[in-house]
């Protein structure tokens, strides 16, 4: 079993001080690469979906979420209100506001719907210090944020689009759900009022559900304020269960915020906001994946590939030829030629790919490969090797090698 918040320290991907606060970590160089890695997969695979990117402030007045309802209904996780200039501005506590003043922004026909918009991006809760933990509960999350603007009949068909997103990327990441929870309103008081628009809603992703062959369980009570949601629920080695994706309709904030858009009868109609987020933050997302892996990440995310081992100095000139070969490819490369060829190899123990170069290998243009699972394959070209590794890297791939 791993602990993300002790190995994470330990493989240098990330650390904290008491300067700038308890559950606001930052990252180190190695840390830095997976993040980075990681939101690039979940741009590119955005931007194949239809998906186009925005960036939104941190920060809106505090009439914003008393319109959208999170002052009301949300505002014990949020923190106090800023007095700036006459005015009261407030840390977000989540994108879907200012993704509806952006969609309100511009007029819309019913031929640009479904309209897409996604952002990666920075909100804020105050959590009590005795929750925080780690990166699975933060005070700053970066959050994988997208908000879909539909019409009625295409909300069930743009949820299952987002949820066969989520299992591709969970594929891709080497990791799985632990259940899906269909999260349902529980007592009021802690929901919007309507009652029409939340059984429309919770229809429509049961629909979704079912035609999607997963097995799911209803629970109440653990709905967004606005809406019910999928929950996409994982698990840590200790058991304990916590949401990383999510797939929500919203009637709600489309008529706080008075959204439109023309239809075909040149009449002006509401649309809906389906909520969607295929990773969740990037924190959690990133510390289930360490503890999933053990820091072995899939050879797409691993801040280092290819680690290059010259058996002695007699082949340094050639290591270094493969290194830039290797870093030209855009993989991520190191040169590891100090001490034993032993210790080396065991210093690169979660390094996906290992090219070892000995004197044969420095004439011949060859590199010996060893993966880090402890298999081994006879030297091959060099560019060969780059061309292969590179391949699988690109498609994302969780196998290491392939025939």
């Amino acid at each position: 079993m791993h602990d993300h918040r002790k190995l994470g320290r330990e493989l240098d991907l990330f650390d904290t001080d008491p300067l700038i606060g308890a559950g606001l970590p930052y990252w180190l160089p190695d840390g830095a690469i997976v993040r980075h890695t990681l939101e690039e997969y979940i741009r590119d695979a955005e931007r194949r979906a239809g998906y186009r990117h925005v960036y939104s402030p941190v920060l809106g007045k505090r009439v914003l979420y008393e319109i959208s309802g999170h002052w009301e209904h949300y505002s014990d996780d949020m923190y106090p209100p800023m007095e700036v200039g006459g005015e009261q501005l407030v840390l977000r506590p989540g994108l879907c506001p200012h993704h509806a003043l952006i969609y309100r922004s511009r007029s819309h026909s019913y031929r640009e719907l479904p309209l897409r918009i996604a952002e990666l991006g920075g909100m804020y809760r105050s959590e009590m210090s005795g929750a925080l933990g780690g990166l699975t509960r933060v005070r700053a999350i970066q959050l994988n944020d997208a908000h879909i603007f539909c019409t009625l009949d295409q909300v069930a068909e743009e949820a299952a689009a987002a949820l066969e997103l989520i299992r591709s990327a969970y594929r891709a990441m080497g990791i799985s759900a632990a259940r899906y929870r269909l999260s349902l309103p529980g007592p009021e008081g802690k929901y919007v009022v309507g009652q029409d628009m939340w059984e429309q809603a919770s229809e429509l992703l049961v629909a979704v559900l079912d035609g999607s062959g997963l097995e799911y369980e209803a629970v109440e009570g653990e709905a967004a304020f606005y809406g019910p949601k999928i929950d996409v629920q994982v698990r840590d080695g200790a058991g304990r269960e916590s949401t990383l994706s999510t797939v929500q309709v919203d009637f709600h904030q489309p008529a706080q915020f008075d959204l439109h858009y023309v239809g075909a009868d040149g009449g002006k109609h509401r649309p809906v906001m389906v909520h969607r987020s295929i990773i969740g933050s990037v924190e959690r997302a990133v510390a289930h994946l360490i503890e999933q892996h053990g820091g072995a990440f899939p050879a797409w995310l691993a801040p280092v590939q290819v680690a290059v081992l010259p058996v002695s100095e007699s082949e340094s000139s050639a290591a270094v030829e493969f290194l830039e070969r290797c870093i030209a490819a855009g993989l991520r490369a190191q040169l590891l030629d100090a001490g034993s060829l032993g210790a080396r190899v065991r210093t690169a123990r979660l390094v996906p790919y290992q090219a070892v170069i000995g004197p044969i290998e420095a004439v011949s243009g060859e590199v010996a490969v060893r993966l880090r699972d402890g298999r081994r394959f006879a030297a091959q070209p060099a560019d060969v090797v780059v061309s292969h590794i590179g391949a699988l890297v690109k498609d994302h791939s969780i196998d290491l090698w392939s025939a």
